[in-house]
């Protein structure tokens, strides 16, 4: 039999420490900006049946991308490629007692069988954030301002991140003025999500293979060349002028060529970007008014929201030098054992420290000398130690040491509470 390697798949991450602590700092940020605009959290379950993304997310991620297996009962599963659906699901199940608008948020795994690159992978984290019940422009630029909220919170600038917005109907009606009926829309879309990613030739051939005439194929490539149509779009404008009314405008801009790849969206669509370039679109999301009716709701309930994985986030958050410096030990005292005998003093004491609110380790080999548990807590960057030997169990006190100065100093143990350390 042969050995289990000791590398995880490919596509998939283990997580150290550091990667760890990355990982809640990337959190704690996700939940104070949502919460800050009154946003509530949930989750789901990370295996549904396929049948939920088959006629609601795009083909590419069902048929391509979708990790699959098979349950006891030769029903198809799937391990949730993205949260939309699965809250669609919920939002029906539960729409007659439901306080509406629902604004809620959720951080979790996602998973896809796509080719790993830098910043991307088959297993990632992603924050999901949307508004249902409400349709307006409102609702899609607060949603809009809320992750620019998280651009600016992260200290990355308007200079370095954009948030590209477009709108799917007015795209659409564009293309009809140009010869392209509402029914090839869609397959255009397809073509046009794609501009991003290949050359000018390689873009017209493919609109070209769709049968388009030159006249049809100019007519398109103006449209969208065109970053001043925003003005003839009234659903457009208003969410622009609504944005422009934080600090945020800044980080917003139109671009026609943001149509977004999955089927559902219904209007607008947006995607964050790198202004330098050096990656794919970052995240994307936009309104959705179909979804929630195409998996059983009584009615169609509106919605907008977006998707935003970790994995791009943290390599562009390197490559602008604004990677957070994080703590991966978070403890405050190390409570050495002087010996055996007096390891059950010890544990007296780092109870004491941990009632008064203090991450306290105790060292668990009470036969190593002091000198090793000292070496421990500063390879481990505990900022104190504390020493309780024969003599200080006599007077009732303990030693304190600061291992980034190396000063100690005896402290009454019934003094440990009002001590200020």
């Amino acid at each position: 039999m042969n050995k289990p390697s000791l590398l995880p798949l490919k596509g998939f991450r283990d997580f150290y420490p550091p990667a760890m602590a990355f990982q809640s700092w990337f959190y704690k940020n996700i939940k104070e900006v949502s919460e800050s605009f009154g946003f509530q959290e949930y989750d789901g379950p990370l295996l549904e049946s396929l049948d939920l993304y088959a006629a609601k997310s795009g083909e590419e991620l069902v048929k391509k991308q979708a990790f699959t297996l098979l349950d006891k009962s030769g029903g198809t599963l799937t391990l949730r490629p993205e949260m939309t659906p699965s809250l669609a699901r919920m939002i029906a199940q539960k729409e007659d007692s439901l306080t509406f608008p629902v604004k809620w948020f959720t951080y979790g795994r996602r998973f896809r069988y796509e080719q790993p690159q830098k910043g991307r992978g088959r297993e990632f984290f992603q924050w999901d954030l949307d508004i249902l019940g409400l349709d307006n422009p409102e609702a899609d630029a607060e949603v809009i301002s809320l992750a620019a909220s998280l651009y600016k919170r992260l200290g990355l600038t308007s200079d370095e991140v954009k948030i590209k917005v477009n709108d799917r109907q007015y795209l659409q009606e564009k293309l009809i003025k140009v010869g392209i009926s509402p029914e090839k829309a869609t397959s255009i879309f397809r073509i046009i999500d794609k501009k991003q990613k290949v050359d000018t030739t390689t873009f017209n051939e493919m609109l070209k293979d769709e049968g388009l005439s030159s006249s049809q194929t100019e007519g398109i490539l103006k449209v969208l060349s065109d970053k001043k149509g925003v003005s003839s779009s009234e659903w457009l404008t208003k969410i622009f002028n609504v944005i422009s009314k934080s600090d945020l405008s800044d980080y917003v801009e139109f671009d026609p060529t943001i149509v977004r790849g999955l089927d559902y969206y219904t209007k607008t669509v947006f995607e964050g970007w790198d202004v330098g370039g050096n990656f794919r679109s970052i995240w994307g999301g936009g309104r959705y008014n179909n979804l929630t009716s195409d998996v059983g709701s009584k009615k169609a309930i509106p919605g907008v929201g977006f998707a935003m994985g970790d994995m791009v986030i943290e390599e562009i958050l390197k490559l602008k030098s604004k990677y957070p410096k994080l703590k991966t030990v978070n403890t405050k005292f190390l409570v050495t054992v002087f010996s055996p005998e007096l390891y059950e003093k010890s544990l007296e004491v780092a109870s004491i420290l941990r009632d008064m609110g203090n991450n306290t380790e105790i060292y668990l080999d009470a036969s190593a000398k002091l000198n090793k548990q000292f070496k421990y807590a500063d390879r481990k960057s505990i900022p104190y130690t504390i020493v309780i030997g024969p003599e200080e169990v006599e007077k009732g006190t303990v030693v304190l040491k600061n291992m980034a100065t190396g000063t100690q100093r005896p402290i009454f143990i019934t003094q440990l509470s009002k001590e200020k350390i």
